[in-house]
């Protein structure tokens, strides 16, 4: 799976759900005293040149806590460095996304991110309680959601406002690949026609492009920072 498909899966996955309707579902915040206290070790660094970034053994923890259907009871080395990486990835744009603060979340973005958040669970009492196991206070899930509203921001800035997919790119796609995929899933099915399907598959085509630049972005980030493993999940 690509870099950006888990930077979005992430917040719940962490497009931060931005385009999802918003909900008004309640939050009633875990409290500093009533956290779970959770050990906690220097894990590795991520220099990015101007500023060098901690990720602790709760970062990887926390990250984790805000993925649904993933176990908190002894995650395995394989979460843990999966965590690391997404973890990895996302202080390296933030560094990026930091310099321009024309693109600040706003109060109600912050919030919005943490409504449509705690939506994707089962219910608050669960999600209250992943959060209270790995010691994830309300005003420390606020600072989280406030980066990951900015690393979006700048994607989006940085990326989808200059994708341009051309008409011959949306026909051979449309012949190509959509029309032999629903033949394919849904055999008579009837085939929605090209006109219908345009905006469909304009939308996938940005998102694969989006996906592919970010991909570039990442690997040039990684080549010119520092990353220091200080102590292997």
């Amino acid at each position: 799976m690509k870099k950006i498909t888990r930077l979005k899966e992430d917040v719940a996955v962490w497009k931060f759900f931005l385009l999802l309707p918003f909900t008004l579902l309640p939050f009633y915040p875990v409290s500093s005293c009533l956290a779970q206290e959770v050990a906690d070790k220097m894990v590795a660094t991520v220099n990015g040149g101007a500023r060098t970034d901690l990720i602790t053994y709760s970062d990887l923890l926390w990250q984790l806590a805000l993925q649904p259907n993933t176990s908190l009871a002894n995650p395995g080395s394989d979460d843990l460095n999966r965590a690391l990486r997404l973890v990895t990835d996302q202080r390296l744009i933030l560094q990026e996304a930091e310099k321009l603060p024309t693109i600040a979340p706003t109060d109600d973005e912050i919030r919005s991110a943490r409504d449509q958040l705690v939506k994707v669970f089962p219910s608050l009492a669960e999600f209250q309680q992943r959060l209270l196991r790995v010691g994830l206070t309300s005003s420390k899930l606020d600072e989280i959601l406030e980066q990951r509203v900015r690393i979006e921001k700048y994607l989006d800035f940085r990326f989808r406002n200059f994708v341009l997919i051309s008409q011959k790119e949306i026909a051979e796609y449309y012949q190509d690949v959509y029309v032999p995929r629903l033949r394919s899933r849904s055999p008579g099915q009837i085939i929605p026609t090209l006109e219908e399907a345009r905006s469909e598959i304009d939308l996938t085509l940005t998102e694969a492009k989006i996906e592919s630049d970010t991909d570039a972005f990442l690997d040039s980030a990684r080549e010119r920072a520092e990353i220091v493993i200080l102590s292997p999940v």
